[in-house]
């Protein structure tokens, strides 16, 4: 591979190690932990071993028609509608040492962010039905804190890992509002990914698919199903620095939730969305720097908000181990 295209897979590389805490899917409070589209361009490449920094800001607007119901903090909520605006930073060290004949990165994401929510109560923790009252709630929050790690191989043009995320709860998770990025719940996410780069031709296609298995909220006493998701991008670099692609993802709970506080039964979430993506690298001093942004638009709705999701991403090596 040659060095233009060896330097854009590294930064690029840092986006097979996670999904993070997510936009809205079925789910307590209609969010899994797991960002949708936190995957695509290069989510089966591990970059060399070195340390790496990502920084990802990530925006999603959504709502939900009059006729559904969504469960957050252990209220119903009815014409529920959210502006979520969350910065992400991701710090990534791949080892010097290979494992199993492949590259082990392990790492950690720190989620901040201000989520605005407006909707109306229809029915609060207490199980009076307060039809009509309308609320709005939004506060700065830091959010659970993720450890990931990924297991990467190389063959030819071929790229490929297994990857785990560790949702650790932690984070200011505010009890009884409507607004939140934490979670209060132990979550793991198993995925795979894989990646065909053509140097010489400037395409790539990626795919990425993973299962998340969730705990229970003991606050809520609501649990969480079983949810699986499966992302994908095809890009073509038109220069050495500009990159354009298609992306998307699709989401589907395969178990319902349970628990005292699922009042809404299993309460089984899916959605499907197609974005496009840009991405423009360069070199500053000599460091390989990748910024990309992506934008999905979701279709194909159930049990969950329905909107637009964006992200833009800085990401550099700190230092690359020779």
């Amino acid at each position: 591979m040659r060095k233009g295209s060896l330097q854009k897979a590294a930064v690029f590389g840092l986006a097979a190690l996670g999904g993070f805490c997510g936009a809205a899917q079925g789910a307590e409070n209609g969010v899994g932990f797991y960002m949708l589209g936190g995957r695509g361009p290069m989510a089966g490449y591990v970059p060399p071993p070195g340390f790496y920094l990502q920084s990802d800001t990530f925006y999603y607007n959504g709502s939900l028609g009059a006729s559904k119901e969504l469960p957050s903090g252990g209220n119903i909520l009815g014409q529920v509608s959210a502006d979520i605006v969350a910065e992400l930073v991701t710090a990534t060290w791949v080892l010097p040492e290979q494992v199993l004949g492949g590259s082990l990165a392990v790492g950690l994401i720190l989620p901040v962010g201000q989520p605005q929510v407006t909707a109306g109560v229809l029915l609060n923790p207490a199980g009076v039905d307060p039809v009509g009252r309308r609320v709005s709630d939004s506060a700065f929050i830091m959010g659970d804190p993720v450890a990931s790690m990924a297991l990467g191989w190389h063959s030819g043009n071929w790229h490929w890992n297994v990857a785990a995320l560790l949702n650790i709860p932690v984070g200011d998770y505010r009890e009884g509002e409507i607004a939140n990025l934490a979670f209060h719940r132990l979550a793991t996410d198993l995925s795979t990914a894989v990646t065909w780069l053509d140097p010489t031709s400037g395409w790539e296609i990626s795919a990425a698919a993973g299962i998340t298995f969730n705990g229970t909220n003991d606050v809520t006493e609501y649990t969480t199903g079983t949810e699986f998701h499966l992302e994908w991008a095809v890009t073509k670099s038109l220069t050495k620095q500009f990159t354009v692609g298609l992306v998307g993802y699709f989401y589907d709970q395969i178990t319902g939730d349970s628990g005292p506080g699922a009042r809404l039964g299993a309460f089984e979430g899916r959605v499907t969305a197609l974005g496009g993506m840009v991405a423009y690298n360069f070199e500053l001093a000599g460091t390989p720097i990748s910024t990309r942004v992506r934008v999905y638009r979701e279709f194909d709705v159930v049990n969950r908000l329905e909107g637009v999701a964006g992200f833009g991403t800085v990401a550099f090596p700190i230092a690359l181990t020779k």
